[in-house]
This record gives structure tokens, C-alpha cells and sequence, in this order.
């Protein structure tokens, strides 16, 4: 059984993965209370449902990349099992965290996309930089920045902790113009990866499931 918030077909709004189709399965609950948080129905809301009901509705979209996230997934005791069923199935499976949590039980064929708070969020002191050991060159690490401070804090958090991984930086969405963040990276000339969170531009930055 897994608590969960919402299940939706998509296309992904976010990492190297972006405009691709995808099954999302949000998962209910989260320990982090971030201040630029865009999925706080996900703290408490949310319907136990057995691995076989959650299959189903995947299997109704007719679609093979699946993203587990939250709220904060791997709060989820069962999650772990519940990725392994998932590729024993062939599904190409990705997880979104918050960074708090070990990675360590995440079957090493999961794509992990750890998001490491930065002091913007207010969260920035419950990051687990062990984390980084995890990762290898399909995995991904997301700075979510909002001003010149956290984008200070992401350029040294990149030069003490070396990682395999690829690194993403965006914006607080209504916080930090896209354009300013460009130029900051251009600037230093970060082998960095620019995204925007192409969801809020389909839809709207309060549309749920999409």
C-alpha cells in the first residue's frame, strides 16, 4: 500500500526529461515545508492504495516513463518495493526528492533527481550532501534559486561537492526573471543545465495534475 495524492498523464515539466510523456504518481506526505512549496495539497491529502490499484491506473495511459514524487516519496516505507515492481514491469522510472532523505534503497536504474534546498527555501539545513555519492551520470541535481544568494550558495555547493550528475538550475517561479539567472550562469560560464518549469507555461502555476 502507498498514500497517494494523484495520479495524472503528463508531459514532464521539468529535467532533461522535459516535454516527454509521463506518468506522474504523486505520493501523499512531506517533512519539509520549503517557501516557494507549489504542492502543499500534497502534505496531507491523499487515498491508500494497493500496488495492483496504482498499476492499473498507470497502465490506462498506455505509457512507459513513470515519475514518483511528492510531497517527499521516499517517506514511503513500501516506495522502495514499489520501484522494483516498476522495473520488473520495463518501466523507465524516475524519482523527484527533496534531498533530505538517503537515496541509498533507490534501485540503482531509477533516475534520481534530488533537489538540494537552497537558503532561499528557508530548508537549506536539512539537505544530506551524502546523497551526492549516489548519483552517476543519468541521475540529476536541482538548484531551485530566487535570488543571488542561493545562486552564490549553488556555485559553492558545486565546487566543494563534486558529482557525476547532471545539474539543473531554475528559477522560484514569480520570484527570479529567467533572464537574470540566464545571465548568471552565462556570466561564469556554468556547465549547468536552464530550465523553466514548462508545466506553468502550458497551464498555469495553480492547475493541479498536469
Amino acid at each position: 500500500m502507498l498514500k497517494v495524492n494523484e495520479i495524472f498523464f503528463s508531459v514532464q515539466g521539468e529535467s532533461s526529461f522535459i516535454g516527454l510523456p509521463c506518468v506522474f504518481v504523486r505520493l501523499t506526505g512531506c517533512n519539509l515545508r520549503c517557501s516557494y512549496c507549489d504542492t502543499e495539497y500534497a502534505f496531507y491529502e491523499g487515498t491508500e492504495l494497493t500496488f495492483d490499484e496504482i498499476l492499473e491506473k498507470i497502465k490506462a495511459y498506455n505509457c512507459k516513463l513513470v515519475e514518483i514524487t511528492g510531497g517527499e516519496p521516499l517517506l514511503q516505507e513500501n516506495v522502495y518495493k514499489f520501484f522494483d515492481l516498476l522495473l520488473a514491469k520495463n518501466y523507465k522510472v524516475m524519482l523527484e526528492t527533496g534531498g533530505h532523505v538517503s537515496v541509498c534503497k533507490v534501485p540503482k536504474e531509477v533516475v534520481k533527481i534530488v533537489d538540494l534546498k537552497t537558503p532561499g527555501s528557508k530548508m537549506s539545513k536539512k539537505n544530506f550532501y551524502g546523497n551526492l555519492e549516489f548519483l552517476d551520470s543519468k541521475d540529476e541535481l536541482k538548484f531551485v534559486i530566487g535570488n543571488r544568494e542561493d545562486y552564490v550558495w549553488a556555485k559553492e555547493i558545486l565546487a566543494k561537492h563534486k558529482t557525476k550528475s547532471k545539474i539543473l538550475f531554475s528559477p522560484v517561479w514569480d520570484e527570479l526573471e529567467a533572464k537574470q539567472l540566464v545571465s548568471w550562469i552565462l556570466e561564469d560560464g556554468l556547465e549547468v543545465r536552464f530550465q523553466l518549469q514548462l508545466h506553468k507555461i502550458i497551464w498555469s502555476a495553480e492547475t493541479r495534475g498536469v
